[in-house]
């Protein structure tokens, strides 16, 4: 057993996303049309960041590690949201991240729990 398992659980858990994402970037498996390497430009509306900022710090470490590979070309458990052509949403644990893409620009609007999110 590592020292990452016997440690916080909190620190394995966010470690063992880093790694899993990290493989699949390196599968020579996975199609070349996602290793795509568009790069993005990410905004973020106060709003977002003064909500980001209420979250405990291996959370925030992990949204924004997942909100870098979504400038890297769209990575990570993204969807459109139902009625909109623009808005997506960035599944990060139970937070998601809510934004608007157009063109090369993601706007950041919301972030937060996903129970409390979408209201």
């Amino acid at each position: 057993m590592s020292t990452l398992q016997r440690g916080n659980p909190k620190r394995s858990a966010v470690q063992s996303v880093v790694d899993r994402e990290r493989t699949a970037l390196r599968s020579p498996c996975r199609p070349a049309t996602l290793l795509s390497l568009v790069e993005y430009e990410v905004e973020i509306t106060d709003e977002a960041k003064a909500r980001l900022q209420l979250k405990p710090k291996e959370t925030r470490r992990l949204i924004g590690y997942k909100i870098f590979l979504l400038q890297r070309g769209l990575g990570g458990d993204v969807k459109r949201m139902r009625g909109s052509t623009n808005e997506y949403r960035l599944r990060v644990g139970n937070y998601r991240v809510l934004f608007e893409l157009e063109g090369k620009t993601i706007m950041i609007y919301a972030v937060g729990d996903r129970k409390d999110i979408y209201r």
